[in-house]
């Protein structure tokens, strides 16, 4: 056996080396397949937890182990010539059968080829597999292009969704989509290798469907039901950081399933009556037209200008009502500056305590800054200056109170605020509820009307009652937490 071994090996380098190609392969092939397979391993472990040792095993060490074995065999094939490749011809095998005493030999020629080419494609299927799955990952997906993708990556860590890998939504489930998101992320990938992807990324308004699909596999319409209390936390921007809050009956309705009938916000999604609208613009703000299809008749309404003209020959592009028409950005969530520093003030982690903090906070945020770096030492600098100039005992007596304000403050511009990608304040809109005659009132502003003069109401108590609207600790809250506590006792 170890003759023919020996004979086996010195007649493959034999056969190897007549090619610059086939050698090359070969060294690759000969260094990567141990390295591969070592770090295959490790991964799936878990031993090292770095994104980039994905990234670097899958994308860089895999497929030139790919190309070291196309190399070997493009030069083995191109070097024949007129010289015969010997061992690994068929004649030779024809040849040696057909003498006595050459089945042993000739059948550890095999095995050994055999054991070779199903290690190599043992090897080839783990990195393949592995490979694939490690592209779906969140890792991939959020740090591999990470100025690309550092503003999506940063929302999701701190959205509803966190736990929810970004294939669930942006893949989906079925076959084609599958297929279609791996040709775009290929072309995606072209684009941030040459530097021609655009800045911003744009809403991906048509690379998401199915969504009613995708979403509904955890957001069941079909459970739906009744009112919901939802209360709104913020600090107004005096000496005080007072808070104040808003408490509203949100009206979640049904979407008509289960014999319930369609109601409340909800009722946008009804298949019993499908709601359609066209829109002018690629942000989906100005809707021209909308109409509603409820038992074989369409009612169709056509916006208005403000002089009461209307236009029913308006161009656009045509929707059907779904789940993204309300939440455009269930994840990747880009707060207002006022928004992100209230929510740093209800958590604790900007110290409510500090006075006017809210109000310098806003005026340190919200200018233009050319880099992230840029923007933290200056919100530093001017907080710091402001609060050593009029309130220096807060400085003096308290410095960890502030460093630790600062700290909030410069956070909240992180995970929402990118200056390399354009992203600012504001640059991406969000459609739930009606900021900036968004959102609800890109339909319900009282200037969509039929031929009739029927139009879409935009009465407040369709989708809410309010309760209590930006007042320090509501009546209606307080009543509320009485009643709960005089229910829980015996």
């Amino acid at each position: 056996m170890g003759k023919t071994s020996a004979f086996f090996i010195k007649t493959a380098v034999n056969l190897i080396s007549r090619s610059k190609l086939s050698v090359l392969g070969g060294i690759i092939i000969s260094v990567l397949a141990p390295v591969l397979l070592i770090c295959v391993v490790l991964d799936i472990r878990g031993t090292v937890d770095n994104p980039y040792f994905g990234f670097l095993i899958y994308l860089i060490f895999g497929p030139l182990f790919v190309l070291g074995l196309v190399l070997l065999i493009i030069g083995i094939f191109i070097s024949r010539g007129k010289e015969d490749i010997g061992l690994f011809t068929f004649e030779y095998i024809e040849e040696q059968l057909a003498r006595p005493g050459r089945y042993t030999r000739i059948r550890r020629h095999i095995l050994l080829s055999l054991i070779f080419t199903l290690t190599t494609l043992l090897l080839v299927v783990l990195v393949s597999y592995t490979g694939f799955h490690y592209t779906e990952s969140t890792a991939f997906c959020g740090l591999t292009c990470h100025q690309v993708m550092g503003p999506a990556y940063a929302t999701y860590q701190h959205s509803p969704h966190s736990r929810i890998s970004c294939v669930e939504c942006h893949i989906g489930k079925q076959s084609q989509w599958l297929t279609k998101s791996k040709f775009s992320g290929a072309k995606q990938l072209f684009a941030v290798l040459f530097n021609t992807y655009p800045r911003p990324i744009p809403q991906p308004i048509t690379s998401l469907r199915p969504v009613r699909e995708t979403c509904e596999q955890c957001h069941r319409p079909e459970m739906f039901h009744g009112d919901k209390l939802y209360i709104k936390d913020r600090f107004l921007p005096d000496e005080h950081n007072t808070h104040v809050q808003t408490a509203l009956l949100m009206k979640i309705g049904s979407g008509g399933y289960l014999g319930r009938k369609a109601q409340g916000i909800h009722w946008h999604v009804s298949e019993d009556h499908p709601v359609f609208y066209k829109y002018a613009d690629h942000a989906q703000e100005d809707v021209v037209q909308v109409w509603l299809q409820d038992g074989g008749q369409e009612t169709h309404f056509y916006k208005t200008s403000e002089t009461g003209k209307r236009d029913t020959n308006q161009q656009g592009t045509i929707r059907k009502m779904d789940c993204m028409d309300c939440h455009n950005r269930p994840t990747h969530v880009f707060r207002s500056a006022d928004e992100a520093l209230d929510e740093k003030l209800v958590t604790g982690i900007i110290p409510r305590e500090i006075p006017f903090i809210k109000r310098q906070a806003l005026k340190t945020i919200t200018p233009h800054y050319d880099s992230v770096d840029a923007a933290l030492q200056e919100i530093s600098r001017a907080l710091k200056e402001w609060y050593t100039t009029h309130y220096p005992d807060l400085v003096n007596q308290d410095k960890t109170l502030l460093d630790k304000a600062i700290a909030g403050v410069q956070q909240a511009y992180m995970e929402n605020v990118f200056p390399a990608m354009h992203i600012g304040w504001g640059t991406y809109t969000d459609f739930i509820g009606h900021k900036n005659d968004s959102g609800c009132f890109r339909c319900h502003d009282g200037r969509h009307f039929t031929e009739n003069g029927q139009t879409i109401s935009n009465d407040c108590d369709s989708c809410h009652i309010i309760l209590a609207e930006n007042e320090p600790s509501p009546d209606v809250l307080g009543l509320l937490q009485k009643t709960l506590l005089h229910k829980e006792q015996p």
